[in-house]
């Protein structure tokens, strides 16, 4: 079933375009074509020929997507991406997710992605030239090291990895895991606690990002960590041991890590939750679809009266997370300060609601649900896998209930129409 979009008459022609093309490419490259561009999310084994016709299929399409002028909306113009600003880019990402793997045909691939905003704000112009330009034109792959087995992933402080400044080298010491893309990456972004006893690079503690190819002496990638199930994945443990790299591999100043993690994350949530709504309005349509075609006990699903509860509670999950997702985007579009407690309360409601929608398309199809016929069963572990990624439930509800009480404290009540 191919996605609905229509011009909406609140955003700007730009935008709307933008919304179109990216549909139509959508719905007339990708959904007919999902299973011979991703064969492998089908679990089967597959021979070297099935392989190299599915790449040949993803390259046809990234053309296509090319000289539609959508590629890689998250890259300045001048380094050959859309130059796309924050709302539209968070406007195209609903979409993208509606399909499956869409968003690496239209350039947009983590960790590459992360690391290539992280790279064209920070880096120096030699940084660039050595890492950035070969991240865009697919010669390298990127990892982002920053999660401790050690330390709490949503408290940056307990962050233990250290960077010595020995001389004109920094010296790394620290046990990583869940470094993404760890297998194939041929340089990570780590993210390090500086100790420059000069204080010429920064003030000692003081968290630094530093750049670390991957064949550097000392980086030692222990495994990819199994996940859900599966035996292994990308997201690697990794140890350095007395790993050495220029003082010039730092990314931005020391003292600067913790703005550039925050950069990264703070639209990436925006942009997770529009790409679940995207996958929420894909289980949608096909919970719906079946309902309609699939005859059980004498009538047709979709006059249950249980199966037209999973429809208006679904429509009602999808709206409500959409609207507050858009609305946040808005407030961070705008610079709102108050963007900070809407980003914690959809992150919350987001990925619960988007549990609950492929929850019920899942009932809905039965055993064609959890099988690799449909994207519902990965759907499903990327809804809850979400609910910790980028700050777990807890830490954002402790946010929005400081937050609303320093209103409160100070005199103030908080404007809920704002």
């Amino acid at each position: 079933m191919p996605i609905t979009v229509t011009p909406l008459a609140n955003l700007d022609e730009r935008t709307n375009d933008v919304r179109l093309r990216t549909a139509a490419l959508i719905n007339d490259e990708i959904l007919p074509r999902e299973g011979e561009l991703w064969p492998q999310r089908q679990g089967a084994a597959l021979s070297d020929e099935v392989r190299a016709r599915a790449r040949e299929a993803r390259d046809e399409v990234k053309e296509k997507v090319r000289a539609a002028g959508l590629w890689a909306p998250h890259l300045p113009t001048e380094y050959g991406g859309m130059g796309l600003e924050f709302l539209p880019h968070a406007y195209m990402n609903e979409i993208l997710a509606y399909a499956v793997g869409a968003a690496g045909l239209f350039g947009v691939v983590a960790p590459n992605s992360g690391n290539q905003k992280i790279l064209a704000k920070y880096g120096t112009e030699e940084q660039k030239a050595k890492w950035l330009l070969p991240l865009i034109e697919g010669t390298m792959e990127s990892g982002f090291s920053m999660t401790e087995p050690d330390s709490a992933g949503s408290d940056p402080r307990s962050l233990k990895t250290t960077a010595r400044r020995e001389g004109d080298e920094w010296v790394i010491d620290g046990h990583k895991w869940f470094t993404s893309n760890g297998k194939d990456a041929d340089f990570f972004i780590v993210m390090c606690r500086a100790q420059d006893a000069t204080g010429e690079e920064g003030r000692s503690g003081s968290m630094v990002q530093i750049i670390v190819p991957t064949d550097t002496p000392g980086v030692d990638i222990v495994r990819g960590i199994g996940i859900w199930g599966s035996p292994t994945s990308d997201h690697c443990e990794v140890i350095y041991r007395d790993v050495r790299v220029p003082l010039d591999n730092a990314l931005g100043r020391v003292g600067q890590g913790h703005e550039a993690a925050q950069d990264r994350l703070g639209a990436g949530r925006i942009y997770h939750c529009m790409n679940s709504v995207g996958q929420m309005w894909r289980a949608f349509d096909l919970m719906v679809e079946r309902a309609l075609t699939r005859e059980v006990h004498g009538g047709l699903l979709k006059d249950k009266q249980f199966i037209q509860g999973f429809i208006a509670d679904s429509y009602i999950d999808l709206q409500t997370a959409r609207m507050m997702t858009i609305a946040a985007a808005e407030k961070v579009d705008r610079g709102d300060p108050e963007a900070r407690t809407d980003i914690s309360a959809l992150k919350i409601y987001v990925p619960a609601a988007y549990s609950r929608v492929v929850d019920r398309a899942i009932q809905v199809w039965g055993a064609a649900g959890v099988s690799n016929d449909l994207p519902l069963s990965r759907m499903y572990l990327g809804a809850r896998t979400l609910r910790l990624a980028d700050g777990p439930d807890e830490v954002h509800r402790i946010l929005i209930a400081k937050n609303v009480l320093r209103r409160y404290e100070s005199g103030g009540s908080w404007d809920f129409a704002r």
